[in-house]
């Protein structure tokens, strides 16, 4: 009789796939989910880490706000604020995880390593090797294939270069020099985390300073509250836009979009690491990187300041803090017959009002969205958007199948 079919297939357990999957089942939307629960945040993030989000604006999205991370902290006796108490990341991740126990108790912890076309919309095969046939596919694979190195430390060997997302624990590098390149907020606090770890540690970056985000204001006038609203992206009409009318800014000229995407909102660190590395730790800033290469079991880097000046660097190991880059290409369980016919702009899918790629039945989350949808979506706050509005989608499509489909079997 073949494989049954499921309406809809979430692959990815972050807190967008979670988010999702929590509103379909609230709807009664029959679904599957796929992937261990906050699998990025658990492996790719450094424990110590702190949230840059404020606490109000790092919950996931439950139907009728029923599971929110204020309620998960009263439980568990864990310190909490709306604003001004950073999230510890292990209580981000042990929240997503309760969250998943209660909400999305059928997860699938396996992963889906190929997505192809199938008459009867898609067929995914797990790593055990099922083959699951869905109607539909929301690809909610966060940051997890998207990490960044650039040309010039690409090829060299693993055991000197390695990106910020391939550490979750930073002791190994106790009594070791290293260099993290970049003065964003990944390579920052990596760099806070490892002077915290004992390791003897430098800043390598091409900004000239590090621009940490100010400490929150508690207590604001009205008019500073009217100059300059709160929102979950924090502070500012430019974010407040960006949170409260994510259509307007999928209406925007493209160029527009993806400059707002890259600029806004750039990696700069929390306030809460600055006293952990100005003064503390060594920094070589307006620097290039020329060029890199390992010899005698180290990694030599050549750089370059503004005034021609050159000189080399040598450590045991160097950390990439250089971020994330979206590309379809990247995601290797698309087939390529699949990748292909998705349209795309800078590798990027152009989604419609629905997260629908150009494949109907195809959608895309996240950060894989935010040049359609704007900043919103690169952070968890975005979750509550995109579940709601991707549920209900969902929801009606679906029923609308169910009435086709038995008019559609008379006609043949």
């Amino acid at each position: 009789m073949g494989s049954p079919v499921v309406d809809v297939a979430i692959l990815g357990a972050g807190p967008y796939g979670l988010s999702i999957a929590a509103h379909l089942g609230k709807m009664g939307v029959p679904y599957r989910i796929f992937g261990p629960p906050m699998q990025s945040w658990q492996s790719m993030m450094p424990k110590g880490m702190l949230l840059k989000s404020d606490g109000f604006a790092s919950s996931l999205s439950s139907p009728d706000n029923s599971f929110s991370l204020e309620q998960y902290c009263k439980e568990t006796g864990q310190p909490y604020a709306h604003v001004g108490i950073p999230v510890p990341i292990e209580t981000f991740i042990a929240y997503g995880l309760e969250f998943q126990r209660r909400l999305v108790p059928n997860l699938e912890q396996v992963y889906i390593t190929s997505v192809k076309q199938h008459p009867a919309g898609f067929a995914l095969e797990t790593e055990q090797g099922e083959t699951v046939l869905a109607r539909k596919v929301v690809v909610a694979a966060g940051i997890t294939h998207f990490a960044y190195l650039p040309p010039l430390l690409a090829n060299l060997p693993k055991d000197l270069v390695t990106h910020t997302s391939h550490h979750s624990n930073l002791t190994r590098f106790k009594g070791k020099k290293v260099a993290v390149l970049g003065a964003g907020s990944s390579a920052v606090d990596v760099a806070a985390l490892l002077r915290e770890a004992e390791a003897d540690v430098e800043i390598v970056a091409r900004a000239n300073s590090i621009s940490f985000h100010e400490p929150p204001v508690i207590n604001r006038s009205f008019l500073q509250r009217i100059k300059n609203p709160r929102s979950g992206l924090g502070l500012g009409w430019r974010s407040r836009l960006c949170t409260d009318i994510p259509l307007v800014f999928h209406a925007m000229p493209r160029k527009f979009r993806f400059r707002v995407v890259k600029r806004h909102l750039g990696p700069a660190p929390g306030w809460f690491v600055k006293e952990k590395i100005v003064g503390r730790v060594p920094m070589h800033m307006g620097v290039n990187l020329e060029h890199a290469e390992a010899r005698d079991g180290r990694i030599h880097l050549k750089v370059s300041a503004k005034d021609g000046s050159t000189k080399e660097l040598v450590f045991d190991h160097l950390i990439a803090g250089t971020g994330y880059r979206v590309g379809l290409t990247r995601l290797k369980f698309l087939s390529d017959g699949l990748r292909a016919k998705i349209h795309a702009v800078e590798d990027s899918p152009v989604l419609n009002r629905s997260f629908q790629s150009s494949i109907p039945g195809l959608y895309f989350v996240g950060v894989a969205s935010a040049n359609s949808f704007g900043p919103l979506t690169r952070f968890a706050f975005g979750s509550e958007y995109t579940a709601n509005r991707l549920s209900r989608h969902l929801a009606k499509s679906t029923v609308s199948d169910t009435v086709l489909e038995p008019l559609v079997a008379a006609s043949v």
